[in-house]
């Protein structure tokens, strides 16, 4: 478990399932990405990919919780996704962050990011990649303020995504 000053980053629990379906499930998350809402059943998928990842390997996604509300809110690590996008992306740890849209814009997603890469950082010191929609500009400037930098683009999923990667510091 990782604390910030307002958030509190945790593997996911089977008690988040209904705050990632509000999440995953709402067409407003989607709208800087061209993806659609997940169903139920992929987000039940989803999150027990994430279990998997912490069992099989020590680290993965944690759940983003609202320190003051204690309501969960989003998420953020490390993954190992296997996205096809080749040598240069696929082999290395991913990183990922999604917030709920009513915490978007509040620094939630700087904070938690910083957080999760500070402790991945400290325990698996490598390089690490993520991907962006071009047209997602916050997350952008998130991957920025980490030292990520973009280094081709490719398409994933029928969509044109950026591909960054960043050194441990």
């Amino acid at each position: 478990m990782i604390e910030t000053d307002r958030l509190i980053l945790r593997p996911h629990i089977l008690e988040d399932y209904e705050g990632m379906t509000a999440m995953f499930g709402d067409p407003a998350f989607f709208r800087l990405s061209g993806i659609s809402p997940q169903s139920r059943e992929d987000v039940w998928h989803r999150l027990l990919r994430y279990h998997g990842h912490w069992s099989a390997f020590g680290w993965g996604l944690f759940a983003i919780i609202d320190k003051a509300s204690g309501q969960f809110i989003g998420e953020t690590g490390l993954a190992d996704f296997h996205r096809g996008l080749g040598d240069a992306f696929d082999p290395f740890p991913e990183a990922a962050w999604a917030l709920m849209p009513s915490v978007q814009g509040q620094g939630y997603a700087l904070e938690a990011v910083t957080a999760a890469h500070g402790w991945f950082d400290a325990n698996r010191p490598q390089r690490t990649v993520c991907i962006i929609d071009p047209i997602n500009t916050p997350s952008q400037k998130v991957a920025a303020a980490l030292g990520y930098a973009a280094f081709g683009d490719a398409i994933y999923k029928g969509h044109n995504v950026t591909m960054y990667e960043r050194f441990a510091r």
